[in-house]
């Protein structure tokens, strides 16, 4: 038995125990693909789809040239942190904290604040997707979900039901997705072109979609399943690499569905809801019933995140101790009905769904950059040599989304100081 399937007051006395290792073959791979699918699907959740189908209709086939840049950056941050959190044997704000006292707990604040931020998206695209399902106002759709998520925290045994439900609805999201690509006829032969020959490169879109995709809590979230798990150590190596490997590679193969529907309604020149984009790709390609299919998978994939999002934020809180830790459960419901909340004030949910991913994007350097440099540390990994190939990736992953990030940051201010 895992940690994440034990009850809430017995994985917290097991966080702080030894962490067992999985007793058979089948437990093994059911983590291993739990761990992949989280990651997975919390990259693909709501803000994803929708920042994917407005960058789309604005930059045409050009696009694909950050879908290929965000995959290649996924692969950069991913492979690092899920492998230096296994070999450490230890949560990246601890890691950190060795590499540095206090410097875990900055990790900690900016973690916490972009899961939160992160959370008010989530929450939006819940709204979204019941407004599609079922007409329900986008704000009460959000409060119902909200209420939702929080219940899932009162059942005893909600981690193992989690894992299953993101297995589920990410098989879900990729084929409908896939069938609505069919359906949409998207000039393929163009994309593949413009994919390697852009006409037009957005930094604000690459530094959006790669910070909605790896950036804040998502890079840790499976690193960390596969930690209170027990799969870690040199070891578990090729595990957790394949685990990682699976989750970039299903959240890739949505990555690339996704734009080529969306691709192929928008070079027929329709104009799309400005309101709801991506539900508005799915009923134009595939009708009432796809938009309505839609509306579920959206709601599914949004309020999956709101839970992963709040779950592993929280985990980040838990390493200040004492009432953080001994009521994290608490602390959780606190989370999803703050980020509900400012929703509510702020509203306008596309938006949101596109800011958030820009402010992850900024998260992301720092993280990565800790982990690489703590990769390094023989106080820290021992006798482990990190590949040099890998750890060069990283950097370049880093060094780029930091001077993206910084470019984007200023080009905004600059816009709304006027």
């Amino acid at each position: 038995m895992s940690e994440a399937d034990l009850a809430p007051d017995e994985a917290r006395d097991a966080a702080v125990a030894p962490r067992p290792a999985a007793a058979t073959s089948s437990s093994v791979w059911s983590v291993l693909i739990g761990a992949a699918f989280l990651m997975a699907t919390s990259a693909i959740g709501p803000g994803f789809l929708t920042q994917t189908t407005v960058f789309t209709e604005q930059v045409g086939a050009s696009f694909g040239f950050a879908i290929l840049i965000s995959i290649l950056f996924d692969l950069g941050a991913q492979l690092n942190i899920w492998r230096v959190v296994a070999v450490t044997e230890r949560r990246a704000q601890d890691v950190a904290n060795q590499l540095l006292p206090g410097l875990g707990h900055l990790l900690i604040a900016l973690v916490a604040l972009g899961g939160l931020a992160f959370n008010i998206g989530n929450v939006a695209g819940a709204g979204l997707g019941l407004n599609a399902l079922l007409g329900t106002p986008v704000l009460v759709g959000a409060m119902i979900s909200a209420a939702i998520a929080i219940g899932i925290f009162l059942v005893r045994e909600a981690g193992r039901a989690m894992d299953r439900f993101a297995q589920l609805m990410g098989f879900v999201m990729v084929v409908l997705t896939i069938y609505v690509a069919i359906a949409s006829r998207p000039p393929v032969a163009e994309a593949i072109v413009r994919t390697v020959a852009p006409t037009r490169v957005d930094v604000l879109t690459i530094v959006t979609l790669v910070g909605g995709t790896v950036g804040g809590y998502i890079t840790f979230a499976g690193a960390h399943r596969l930690l209170d798990a027990g799969i870690t150590g040199r070891a578990r190596l090729g595990q957790v690499m394949r685990s990682a490997g699976s989750g970039i590679g299903v959240a890739s193969v949505m990555r690339v569905v996704l734009f080529l529907a969306a691709l192929g309604v928008v070079s027929q020149g329709v104009a799309l809801d400005k309101a709801n984009p991506p539900a508005s790709v799915f009923r134009l390609a595939a009708g009432a019933v796809g938009y309505r299919v839609f509306g579920l998978v959206m709601w599914a994939a949004a309020i999956t995140s709101v839970v992963g999002s709040a779950y592993t934020s929280v985990s980040f809180l838990r390493s200040l101790g004492g009432t953080l830790d001994a009521r994290w459960r608490e602390l959780v419901i606190a989370f999803i009905a703050v980020s509900t909340v400012v929703f509510a004030i702020v509203g306008r949910p596309v938006r949101t769904l596109i800011l958030v991913g820009a402010l992850n994007g900024l998260i992301l350097p720092i993280s990565l950059g800790v982990m690489l440099v703590a990769a390094r540390r023989r106080s820290i990994v021992g006798d482990y040599r990190h590949p040099p190939w890998l750890s060069a990736a990283g950097w370049v992953v880093a060094v780029a989304m930091a001077a993206m990030g910084a470019w984007t940051l200023v080009t905004q201010l600059r816009s709304v100081l006027g």
